[in-house]
């Protein structure tokens, strides 16, 4: 590969990740003005809108921009994992969503970065198969830096309110 194309693939890349992050702050932060400002009640009709919006973008990322390759559904297995996959998913960002309504972002944003240390947690809990301990190791700064940076106290007197709310 010539320097010119290496240089090429890093800037598309780094445009790609740009606008992935870029995207996914204004996507919450527009989420949390719609579900708390301005009184938007409709936490899952937001997600069908994001599900659907991201159906179709992706089918046009796959079939006209042929970013990756087409994949076809090899069996009714496999047809039901990804079912399922997009079930749990889905279920997550309508979760998320209505989160949003009652908590603020820093909060929300604290949570979601302890989802790696609980994936791999509950990983090894369901299929008692473990990891290499620098797998574990590297994710407890991650989560434990997240915490910090949003700011402990404020994260633990959320906490105790959204407690609260349920009690």
């Amino acid at each position: 590969m010539s320097t010119t194309q290496s240089e090429r693939q890093t800037l598309f890349i780094t445009s790609l990740i740009i606008f992935w992050y870029s995207s996914n702050i204004g996507v919450l932060l527009l989420n949390k003005l719609l579900l708390s400002n301005y009184g938007f009640s409709f936490p899952i009709f937001l997600t069908m809108c994001h599900m659907s919006a991201c159906a179709v973008l992706s089918y046009v990322s796959i079939v006209f921009l042929k970013i990756v390759p087409f994949q076809r559904i090899k069996s009714r297995s496999h047809f039901f994992r990804i079912s399922t996959l997009s079930i749990v998913f889905c279920g997550s960002v309508v979760g998320g969503n209505i989160s949003l309504r009652y908590l603020p972002v820093s909060f929300n944003q604290a949570v979601g970065a302890t989802t790696p240390f609980f994936t791999a947690l509950f990983a090894y809990l369901i299929t008692l198969k473990r990891k290499a301990w620098l797998t574990y190791g590297c994710l407890v700064p991650v989560v434990a830096g997240v915490v910090i940076a949003s700011g402990v106290c404020v994260q633990i007197s959320n906490l105790f309110a959204f407690l609260n709310f349920f009690c």
